[in-house]
């Protein structure tokens, strides 16, 4: 009976973490197998070694940078904060990640309009006051909104200001954008939890939040993750359909005729944030999680726990802030995951109604 339950389970939070791919998963088994620590001079330090630079290597041709500008982390939030470690003014969209509200609560907020698109005159506006290292995400976790980075880096460069862009939910869906700094995460992509990654095009003027042994060439101390960083360059060998993916959230969104917040903005192919007023997001992902689909209420980063989502309050949405589930579907999502979602969540929206009446 267990084994069927867990079968009959239902993922769609793909955008907290997405199943790790079988190539990732051999990958990380076979370095795990190695014995030798990379820093070490001997055979087997060095065969650790060479796993680790291939790797580097693989991930660098896929960004399209050099390989001396992938710094590997324990994940997007170390990688962020690498990036904002430093005293120099920063400027965060108002619905960043909390990795940066919280790595910079000093941070001077650019507002967003009601789909969550940054306003690029108010940006300017900050921009006018003097250089500063400006933090805008590729796309939202919480939303899929999907950010004018084109503009964005435009306006930073023009005023000698440097470019931050968290691509943690973004890498592997679309493009990696051109920034300064470009954080990403390799459990979002197919890889395993504890591995990610800053892209910096220019590492040297980092200063290190993790200090140890000078590895990463000094700018992050502590031995490598060698199997999550083998298994991170084995998942981004292995792209998925997000087209197959966008048709489903459509259908999705189509079937269920209800409010999805940003819907107005381009979006990531797989994610829907979607209203249903007068019940508590809370509720709602517990109520599902009984009728066997998983989903979550915002970002899954907060040990468990569901408080309104800033990202919708600094949209404007007020109360509702606290009334909308986040939907994410994965490459591996059928559509009769989609069927039983939308008979679950239309149940709960009938039983609102009828409790209303």
């Amino acid at each position: 009976m267990a084994e069927f339950a867990i079968k009959s389970r239902i993922y769609l939070d793909h955008a907290a973490t997405t199943p790790a791919r079988p190539q990732a998963i051999a990958a990380l088994a076979a370095a795990a197998a190695v014995v030798g620590n990379p820093s070490s001079v001997h055979s087997g330090g060095r065969t650790a070694n060479g796993i680790v630079e291939t790797a580097r290597d693989r991930i660098a041709a896929w960004a399209g940078c050099r390989a001396d500008a992938i710094i590997f982390t324990s994940g997007g939030t170390e990688a962020l904060a690498l990036a904002l470690n430093t005293p120099q003014r920063v400027l965060a969209g108002a619905t960043e990640h909390s990795a940066v509200l919280a790595a910079r609560p000093d941070a001077a907020l650019v507002p967003v309009d009601a789909d969550g698109v940054i306003d690029l005159a108010a940006l300017a506006a900050l921009l006018a006051a003097g250089p500063a290292l400006v933090a805008v995400q590729h796309a939202n976790n919480e939303t899929g909104v999907v950010q004018p980075i084109a503009e964005v880096a435009a306006l930073v460069a023009a005023a000698g200001s440097r470019l931050l862009v968290d691509a943690v939910q973004s890498a592997g869906k679309l493009p990696l954008p051109h920034a300064d700094f470009v954080a990403i995460s390799a459990h979002k992509l197919g890889g395993v939890p504890g591995t990610g990654a800053l892209i910096a095009r220019d590492p040297a003027g980092l200063t290190p939040v993790q200090r140890g042994g000078g590895q990463e060439r000094g700018h992050r101390g502590g031995t490598p993750n060698l199997p999550g960083i083998a298994a991170f360059a084995a998942a981004i060998d292995s792209p998925a359909d997000w087209n197959r993916v966008a048709v489903l959230r459509e259908t999705l969104e189509a079937r269920l005729a209800a409010t999805i917040h940003g819907a107005g903005a381009p979006r990531l192919p797989n994610i829907s944030n979607i209203a249903l007023p007068g019940v508590a997001a809370a509720t709602q992902v517990m109520r599902l999680d009984l009728a066997g689909i998983m989903v979550s209420a915002g970002a899954a980063c907060s040990s468990g726990k569901v408080h309104a989502s800033h990202v919708l309050a600094a949209m404007g949405l007020g109360d509702a802030a606290g009334e909308a589930i986040r939907v994410s579907l994965g490459p591996d999502t059928l559509g009769s995951d989609i069927d039983a979602f939308a008979a679950a969540w239309l149940a709960m929206a009938g039983a609102r109604d009828r409790h209303a009446a």
